[in-house]
């Protein structure tokens, strides 16, 4: 029994040698900026520590390895990440293993141009802080999901999130500011459906937070629902310029208005 144990002893301690040689190699290549060979010889380390039962090691390697590999093999630095989520997931981590799942996210959204990917990322990170009662962070990842849903004409998705969301930061002192924002992206959201959707859609944000009534969103939009009434595009992008002069728009509430003035340029075609 002794000497089982003084082998298996000798044999991980080995094990522990040949991690510490990787990872020391795996930095020197690094500082070269070989980022292949550097994710390889991480990738070796974290192999090696799985092998002697060290998964936290393990894990970490593989977060090296991946983090090398971003900047050469992005499609390598995700399976690495991967292997390191499957192991922090095993061992209860969850707000660790939602963290790298952000992290390959953002690997499909900037190197592989994947949003169907990356929204699923996103959705798993947002549910891993949800179970750790992280609501902020939760709420992070699903205004990425928002954002996405919306530009892929899946509004009914984006509408759930930012009423959600919006809904949880009114009641809450610190995040009451923000309300508006999230209520007023439904709101555009709602008007690429349907106008009168959009219309009943204000009231109902007006009923539940009275602030949003003196907001220059809210009055934004109302301006926007008049001019569409009337079919009037001039007074639609005046009241656009208008806003934007003092806020600025950013690129995807832009996007969401040209969606909706395109609507009132193709009814007006539809009636001559």
């Amino acid at each position: 029994m002794y000497q089982h144990c003084f082998f298996k002893s000798r044999s991980s301690s080995k094990a522990e040698e040949a991690c510490d040689m990787y990872v020391r190699a795996a930095n020197m290549l690094k500082m070269a900026k070989n980022w292949n060979a550097a994710g390889d010889a991480f990738c070796k380390a974290a192999k090696l520590r799985l092998q002697i039962q060290s998964k936290h090691d393990a894990a970490v390697n593989f977060i090296d390895a991946g983090n090398a590999y971003k900047k050469a093999d992005p499609q390598e630095a995700i399976k690495c990440l991967g292997r390191a989520i499957d192991i922090y997931t095993d061992m209860g981590r969850f707000t660790i293993a939602a963290k790298h799942h952000i992290s390959i996210a953002e690997i499909y959204e900037s190197d592989l141009v994947d949003v169907d990917k990356a929204v699923a990322h996103y959705e798993q990170a947002a549910d891993y802080y949800k179970g750790e009662e992280s609501t902020s962070s939760a709420n992070k990842c699903l205004l990425k999901v928002a954002t996405y849903a919306a530009q892929l004409e899946q509004y009914q998705k984006a509408i759930e999130i930012y009423e959600q969301i919006g809904t949880y930061s009114m009641d809450n002192t610190l995040l009451k500011y923000g309300a508006k924002d999230h209520f007023f992206k439904a709101a555009l959201c709602h008007f690429c459906v349907d106008m009168l959707n959009a219309k009943l859609a204000v009231q109902r944000y007006e009923e539940m937070f009275p602030a949003f009534s003196d907001a220059r969103e809210c009055k934004l939009v109302k301006k926007l629902l008049d001019a569409y009434e009337e079919q009037d595009v001039d007074a639609f992008t005046d009241a656009v310029k208008e806003f934007d002069s003092i806020t600025r728009l950013d690129q995807w509430q832009t996007s969401m208005l040209l969606r909706i003035k395109k609507t009132i340029q193709e009814d007006e075609n539809d009636l001559r």
